[in-house]
């Protein structure tokens, strides 16, 4: 709803709305916030909040919940996967058998992971999740993380170009907002090197964008898995001229099981709330 539409429709129900239902990715902000003067509640359909503005909320003492946890585990089994499906150039081999081309020749070699250096930014729920996927590959796992873990046993790193240098692979599982906007980028992707693959599951907000595009097109690094972009569906046209990315539609909780929990999630931090209840899953 944009425009004269959704002035009008404020104008005649915004003072009646107390609760919003949303997703991280289209708020609400605050200008839309100030046009609710009784809103109590924002229960997002996900765990990404990058939207919607906190800030505010808390100004106005506006409750926010998210539905982490119940998407953990999809979230980290499509990281695994991409990066797995980029090394091993997956959708190439299918379409080597499709088009035929496999009885003249071989595809060329591709790219073992097993056994090879894995970095994580962001050792929350869901990196956790990767390193122990990653654990059965046998990797040597490292992390990046805000404040060091304790109740880990991988190696912490000290900024996420020195995670970089000491991987081979680096898989972004940290948190959108500004403070982690655009902190993947040149520098990070230079670190990881030529024979280097980066995977993300993050927010779109976290990587310099035109950074890796530059190094995917240049071959500084040897290749990339997205789940996540900005300006989503409305991504960057050049992500889809490489041959040494695989793209996925912001997919990572999208099976039937995880969609359902999120969605009762949702609705449990809304009956919670008025029912005078603490939230189940409260943004801090």
């Amino acid at each position: 709803m944009v425009g004269r539409d959704r002035c009008a429709f404020l104008a005649v129900h915004g003072a009646k709305i107390k609760a919003i239902a949303t997703r991280g990715e289209l708020g609400p902000n605050a200008e839309l916030m100030a046009a609710l003067p009784h809103l109590e509640i924002i229960s997002c359909y996900g765990v990404g909040t990058d939207a919607i503005d906190l800030g505010a909320a808390r100004a106005r003492g506006i409750k926010v919940s998210n539905t982490p946890d119940v998407l953990t585990e999809d979230v980290a089994d499509l990281a695994l996967g991409l990066t797995l499906t980029v090394t091993q150039q997956i959708p190439k081999a299918e379409l080597h058998v499709r088009s035929g081309n496999w009885r003249t020749g071989n595809m060329p070699l591709v790219t073992c992971m097993c056994g090879k250096r894995l970095g994580i930014i962001g050792m929350g729920r869901i990196g956790a999740a990767v390193a122990k996927r990653a654990a059965a590959f046998d990797m040597t796992i490292s992390y990046f993380n805000r404040n060091k873990r304790r109740d880990v046993h991988y190696m912490h790193m000290n900024s996420i170009t020195e995670l970089a240098k000491a991987s081979d692979f680096l898989v972004a599982t940290v948190a959108g907002g500004a403070a982690t906007g655009g902190q993947i980028g040149r520098d990070v992707f230079a670190a990881l090197g030529p024979q280097g693959f980066f995977t993300n599951v993050a927010p779109g907000s976290v990587v310099d964008e035109a950074a890796l595009i530059d190094a995917l097109t240049h071959n500084t690094m040897a290749g990339a898995g997205f789940d996540v972009f900005l300006n989503e569906p409305n991504i960057d046209g050049r992500f889809l001229t490489l041959e040494n990315v695989v793209l996925q539609p912001h997919h990572g909780s999208s099976t039937v099981e995880t969609r359902k929990a999120m969605g009762q999630l949702l609705r449990a931090n809304l009956n919670a709330y008025f029912a005078g209840q603490a939230l189940l899953t409260e943004v801090r």
